[in-house]
């Protein structure tokens, strides 16, 4: 076993999660660099708050944040939990949004979770076509990570190198994570993740291919649990927009001056993963399955952007409120298109949720066509919100001074009198809010909430490929054919197949799987 499994005791709140963190002697790089306690460092730290808040959220309202582990019989996170009906799906969304209102950034969570409930179904069925024993080690992995209420990412995003060229085919098979050796308890593996988010934070991970493999892609078709402190791995800590203001001192200038995100560069050397975390060996012809089943999981679980589009609706509301122009129509209408916006990426996410139908294993999985809807959505509609709040702003949120200025002696006074609006509120009070703002729309939780949400569960034309071999088009001419009185008789039979399919695991009509 892991040495991480003998110095921790189940962690329930998020001070026993941070403590957690310490004394793990982990190779982090920042600024050139090795960090000594990342836990300390005023960077990283916001980053461990936002993570910890998952934990006290499961505290303060254990029937949305939390279940009942059906591998322990005790409370674990939701976020270690495989779903086995809609309703759980549903629950991981609005858990997802009130963690974005909370914190104003990423949690870090996402896609462990996500990783969890594809691989569960995937490993049924390699088990089912191979005979492998995939699902029984996932099981028992889950209840090792239940016992302790880990943290567990996922690491799925490889850096890929000739993009025109297969794993196999690049001149360095670095640029995939593979099988450099094995043996009869394990594999060894060597290659780069890249943007892993709270990979830092975490006390496992889960290693999976980030494309669809062919035949002499074996090697590359690697899925498995590792120890984030197991020997070989190196993190190098990626930077943010204003990430160094977290270093400065103050409260103000960071704009969220509690909580932040976090992506690293995990690079694997020669990394073990003994047997009993290996979860895909060689099946390259999964590879595609579980990639599929965790975008469709992921790109739903973009609604934790809305929470996010809450605090940046909240912040220029206020920002409109504290110049004067509360009632202003054209400001009402801003806000309005704003939360328009906003509840538009929820609702696609949430109905994919409350579309959910069952697989083979028993896990739930999401309405594939609406998960990649809403994360299409968010590829754009976050940046028009972030317009919009900066247009509300207006100039000041790219020109404030600094907060050492106005705690100046001298010239402090005169920013307070200049950089007030309406008498009754606060200059600080102004600047903060304006702070928040700049922070995400352009400062380091712009990470999270703008750049994220482009790239993130893949770029815009992922989600336009994955729409488009969904979108039906025989059948909506099916459709249109029988209302306009051709080849009536023979298209009805073709709906009725149709009924069995997509629209009966919609509908719940169809079997399982």
């Amino acid at each position: 076993m892991a040495v991480i499994e003998e110095i921790h005791t189940k962690i329930n709140t998020g001070v026993e999660y941070i403590n957690s963190l310490r004394n793990r002697n982990l190779k982090v790089y920042l600024f050139g660099e090795l960090v000594e306690e990342p836990v300390e460092h005023p960077m990283i730290r916001p980053s461990i708050n936002a993570l910890a808040k998952t934990y006290d959220l499961a505290v303060a309202a254990p029937e949305l944040a939390s279940v009942i582990s059906p591998f322990t019989g005790e409370r674990v996170s939701r976020f270690l939990h495989v779903c086995t009906n809609a309703n759980e799906l549903v629950l991981q969304n609005k858990m997802q949004r009130k963690l974005g209102q909370l914190t104003g950034t990423c949690f870090q969570r996402c896609v462990g979770m996500d990783a969890f409930n594809s691989l569960y179904s995937v490993t049924y069925e390699m088990d089912e076509k191979y005979g492998t024993d995939y699902h029984n080690r996932m099981k028992s992995f889950l209840t090792l990570m239940h016992q302790y209420n880990y943290v567990v990412g996922g690491a799925m995003t490889d850096v890929k190198g000739d993009r025109s060229l297969a794993p196999h085919a690049q001149a360095d098979k670095d640029m995939f994570v593979h099988i450099t050796k094995r043996s009869n308890a394990g594999v060894w593996i060597s290659g780069a993740k890249a943007h892993q988010t709270g990979c830092i934070n975490s006390h496992w991970m889960v290693v999976m291919p980030t494309m669809r493999l062919g035949e002499s892609d074996k090697e590359f078709a690697i899925v498995g649990a590792v120890s984030v402190t197991a020997e070989g791995i190196t993190y190098i800590y990626g930077r943010q927009s204003c990430d160094t203001r977290s270093m400065e001192g103050g409260s103000i200038d960071v704009g969220n001056a509690t909580y932040g995100g976090q992506e690293a560069m995990v690079i694997f050397d020669n990394v073990f993963i003994p047997n009993e975390y290996i979860f895909m060996d060689g099946e390259y012809d999964f590879a595609a399955m579980l990639v599929e089943r965790f975008t469709a999981y992921h790109r739903r679980s973009y609604v934790c952007k809305t929470g996010l589009g809450d605090v940046l609706i909240g912040a220029a509301a206020s920002i409109a409120e504290m110049n004067g122009v509360p009632k202003a129509s054209h400001i009402k209408d801003k806000l309005v298109e704003m939360t328009h916006q906003n509840e538009t990426i929820y609702a696609t996410g949430i109905a994919s949720s409350y579309q959910g139908y069952p697989t083979k294993s028993g896990a739930y999985i999401c309405d594939e066509m609406l998960s990649n809807v809403c994360k299409h959505h968010v590829t754009k509609m976050p940046f028009e919100l972030a317009r919009l709040a900066q247009d509300l702003a207006g100039g000041l949120v790219s020109t404030l001074p600094s907060e050492k200025d106005l705690n100046h002696p001298e010239i402090g006074k005169l920013l307070r009198k200049y950089l007030r609006g309406k008498a009754d509120v606060k200059t600080e009070d102004r600047i903060r809010i304006l702070r928040l703002i700049e922070n995400l729309t352009m400062g380091r939780n712009a990470v999270g909430y703008l750049t994220e949400s482009m790239h993130g569960a893949g770029s815009p034309q992922a989600q336009r490929i994955q729409i488009g071999r969904a979108m039906q088009l025989e059948y909506k001419k099916r459709l249109a054919s029988i209302l306009a009185g051709i080849d009536v008789e023979e298209d009805k039979d073709l709906l009725v197949e149709e009924i069995s399919g997509y629209f009966g695991r919609v509908f719940g009509l169809a079997n399982a799987g």
